[in-house]
């Protein structure tokens, strides 16, 4: 029986180990070691105008993700591209969000160490992107701080997401947007964003490292800041110091910047969307009219 009620759900059209089939006829082994071990890696690649943004990026940070749980890429990047373009055509098109899962495959019996030969599952979805709330984008969004409960190897995307699954639902419980995680005193990345402060006039995000994941949108971001001649850098960024914040955002592929207007109960600058916001927020439309019209990537 297919579980979902939604409709929309029904009419999607998935890709699935080299075929295309309507979502409600997917079907995947319960002994698939993504199920019983979290043994995979995934990405969300967004598509403006039918169009994918940074598809070479996304790309290049799938290939890191799948040799750091050592998976080899069971595609290689033309067929990514052609895979990923005919799965947008056959759901229309348009401004949406591709989610794509790499498993190391089924297997048995059930052990931890690896397969002999291994036959990793391949799976993608393109679903409507889902755009903030006008209403949440000009008035901000709260947000709450918690100290970072992950691994080590949080560079890399795999589907072990139940530590960001938890301070995710501590925020919705809070009546937060996001939840910010520090480790050692130190601001990392929200549970699903990249995090930036503006700093006396300064565009301040944490270095890239083990501890965070490397966002498409947070290059992007600071793309915009040297394009524009912005001053930026990337720094460790105290937990404390975010009591002084002038402005504060969390990014990611679907959300792009939000701006963050209160944290743990303590408004953040002026407790309003700031100028500096604004101005990378119309940069970063920019770029995406831009693709949406062939002209950027």
């Amino acid at each position: 029986m297919w579980p979902f009620e939604d409709p929309a759900a029904h009419g999607l059209t998935v890709y699935l180990n080299g075929e295309f089939m309507p979502l409600p006829e997917a079907r995947i082994s319960p002994l698939d070691r993504g199920f019983v071990f979290a043994d995979g890696v995934y990405e969300v690649i967004p598509a403006y105008g039918g169009r994918l943004l940074r598809l070479g990026e996304h790309l290049q940070r799938l290939e890191n993700s799948l040799a750091g749980i050592r998976i080899d890429n069971p595609l290689d990047r033309p067929a990514w591209t052609a895979m990923l373009e005919d799965l947008l055509a056959r759901n229309g098109g348009g401004d949406r969000s591709i989610y794509l899962q790499v498993t190391r495959g089924p297997a048995f019996p059930r052990d931890h160490a690896f397969p002999e030969q291994p036959r990793p599952t391949v799976f993608a979805m393109s679903t409507p992107l889902r755009p903030l709330d006008p209403a949440l984008r000009a008035s901000g969004v709260p947000a709450i701080s918690h100290e970072d409960i992950r691994w080590d190897r949080c560079d890399l995307k795999t589907i072990a997401l139940l530590p960001a699954v938890l301070m995710k639902q501590l925020a919705k419980e809070r009546g937060a947007f996001e939840t910010i995680l520090v480790r050692n005193g130190l601001v990392l990345e929200g549970a699903a964003s990249n995090v930036f402060a503006v700093m006396d006039g300064v565009l301040v995000t944490p270095p890239k490292g083990p501890f965070l994941l490397p966002g498409i949108t947070r290059d992007l971001v600071l793309e915009l800041a040297a394009e524009h001649g912005f001053p930026w850098r990337e720094a460790d960024l105290p937990a404390a110091a975010l009591d002084r914040a002038d402005e504060l955002w969390v990014t990611s592929s679907t959300r792009e910047i939000v701006p963050v207007t209160s944290l743990d109960g303590r408004a953040v600058g002026a407790g309003r969307p700031g100028p500096v916001y604004a101005r990378f927020y119309g940069w970063y439309q920019e770029k995406l009219a831009q693709l949406r019209s062939g002209t950027a990537r």
